[in-house]
């Protein structure tokens, strides 16, 4: 099915200072929009024409072909965005602070172990908090790769890539991650994603 670039869930300048209008705005509408159009242009008049872009990625993640690697991306982008709002961070409460605590020994030592994962990713790629047979993991991908790839379910991620930082923290990696997980983190997001597939 014909993949559309979806719309952000907030505007250009909702999460400045953390996130630049500038840097929204490309991240956005031009490294998202190129794999949301490449993905298309790949499908059409393919077996992969009317499936859902979530089974694409499944069907193709054996191999490291452009198609698995833009649908991943076209996935994963839209999956960020949501994982980011304004006003967010701080820390989760209820179902997903208890499992947290219960998983990791404390919201604290999650916080080490993302920043941790985040930091030893070389080169491009997505650290991820996952439900992996009913405990909650950080793991890291390279390049496109992804959790639904893995038979694991996406509960947070932050993007690795270069272009989601860099004209706002240059080589600052560790920087822009600590400050999606002070200042950004959309916990209802997060919070979903846990009762939807603890269920």
């Amino acid at each position: 099915m014909t993949y559309e670039l979806p719309a952000l869930p907030y505007s250009l300048k909702s999460l400045e200072p953390f996130i630049s209008e500038k840097t929204l705005f490309f991240h956005h509408t031009k490294h998202h929009a190129t794999y949301v159009n490449n993905y298309n242009k790949l499908i059409n008049n393919t077996v992969y024409a009317n499936k859902a872009l979530e089974t694409v990625i499944k069907e193709t993640a054996n191999g490291n072909s452009n198609l698995f690697n833009n649908s991943a991306q076209a996935w994963n982008h839209t999956f960020f965005w949501n994982c980011l709002k304004q006003n967010g961070g701080g820390k989760p409460t209820g179902e997903l602070q208890l499992k947290i605590e219960s998983d990791f020994g404390s919201f604290e030592k999650f916080i080490e172990i993302f920043k941790t994962t985040a930091t030893e990713q070389f080169g491009n790629g997505w650290v991820w908090l996952v439900l992996d047979k009913g405990l909650l993991k950080v793991t890291k991908t390279t390049n496109s790769d992804t959790p639904l790839a893995h038979n694991q379910a996406a509960l947070f991620t932050v993007d690795l890539w270069e272009h989601a930082y860099y004209l706002d923290y240059q080589n600052r990696r560790l920087d822009f991650v600590s400050t999606i997980l002070e200042n950004l983190i959309n916990w209802d997001f997060v919070t979903r994603n846990l009762t939807t597939n603890s269920n």
